[in-house]
């Protein structure tokens, strides 16, 4: 695995290729997108679609009144390998990749939230709206895309309650449709208490829709996942080898209360997940114990952050980023994310953000 940090100079007309970091694989089901960088000069933003020969997938965009801009892209499913960078200049970009078949990619805005976009090899597709309503971009080129495009705009200002909901009715409804997958992962694996028997029900669904997609399987594999690491549940049983040469295994965070955490070297929010653990492990005085798990591409990446932030958890890094078993047999799947156990090993929670993680270790150890 490397790191390519010299991106191919283009026309304003084209996006640069090859920049940002390279993981290997489609095993990656989640991934949170760092370094966005954004200069507005207008909140309205328009993208434009033409045609794109076989064995390619195109999208075009004009945004209005910015200058220059940049974002990332990026595909759980494997369209593409790691991260694309998407370049503006004279507020105008063309994305083009080669697309032999079907699958997803993320595109991630500037606060942090994503739109996804289906790509199919010979499609073409053309996103319009409003940078301060991102919820509300409207899709055109292929069924899926619009089908995506109406939910979101469907849920804009629905509560989660609601969007949950009309997602079950979605999937129910569009059981043939790369969209109805892609709200199933997120709605019923990407959820940290997801509603396990109305997940079954709809993944039946999909299957019998969708026999022979290996998007599909592969969710099926994670809900497995997701039901083995939920509240409730012990934490699997698992054995590792940390950056220093260390095993360390389940028997290692019993006795005290535990928190198995995500990291990387290029993601800031993790970043700051560890640094608020291991200011509350050091309190703790022995009663919280900490394992991370490295999602960056090198040990020699993990490192500098670890010795920066002065780090001292067992930390495991094998280099294989989202592939790396230990995430799957523990059912961790977004960076950051994380697990609370108890003494006996039991999650009593799973996937809090920054604060509320805080806030539950605090409650803990009082």
């Amino acid at each position: 695995m490397k790191i390519s940090l010299s991106p191919k100079h283009t026309t304003p007309l084209h996006i640069e290729r090859g920049r940002g970091w390279v993981f290997r694989g489609r095993g990656c089901v989640f991934f949170t997108a760092a370094l966005l960088f954004f200069t507005f000069h207008s909140s309205l933003f328009i993208f434009t679609s033409c045609g794109a020969p076989k064995g390619q997938f195109q999208l075009e965009g004009h945004f209005l009144k910015m200058n220059q801009a940049e974002f990332y892209v990026y595909s759980p499913d494997g369209v593409i390998n790691g991260i694309d960078t998407i370049r503006l200049a004279g507020g105008r970009f063309t994305y083009e990749i080669p697309c032999q078949e079907s699958g997803t990619l993320m595109i991630v805005f500037p606060n942090y939230s994503e739109h996804p976009v289906f790509a199919e090899s010979g499609a073409s597709v053309s996103l319009s709206g409003d940078a301060s309503h991102l919820k509300e971009l409207s899709a055109k080129g292929t069924t899926d895309n619009e089908l995506i495009s109406g939910f979101r705009q469907q849920t804009a200002d629905a509560s989660p309650d609601e969007t949950r909901q009309l997602a079950q009715q979605f999937i129910e409804n569009n059981p043939r449709s790369a969209a109805a997958v892609f709200l199933f992962q997120k709605y019923f694996i990407m959820e940290d208490t997801p509603d396990v028997k109305q997940g079954t029900r709809l993944l039946d669904m999909l299957r019998e829709a969708q026999p022979k997609n290996l998007n599909v399987s592969r969710i099926e594999t994670l809900f497995g996942m997701k039901k083995a690491s939920s509240v409730g549940q012990q934490l699997p049983a698992f054995s590792a080898t940390d950056i220093h040469g260390q095993r360390i295994s389940r028997s290692n965070l019993t006795g005290a209360y535990a928190v198995v955490s995500t990291f990387s070297s290029w993601n800031y929010e993790s970043q700051e997940q560890q640094r608020q653990l291991n200011r509350i492990a050091r309190r703790s005085q022995g009663r919280l114990k900490l394992l991370t798990i490295s999602i960056d591409a090198t040990r020699n990446d993990c490192l500098r952050t670890v010795r920066r932030d002065t780090l001292s958890q067992p930390i495991v890094c094998d280099g294989l980023m989202f592939e790396t078993p230990l995430l799957a047999t523990l059912g961790l799947q977004a960076i950051p994310d994380n697990v609370i156990t108890d003494k006996s090993g039991k999650i009593i929670a799973h996937g809090l953000n920054t604060d509320d993680l805080k806030k539950r270790l605090n409650e803990l150890l009082k």
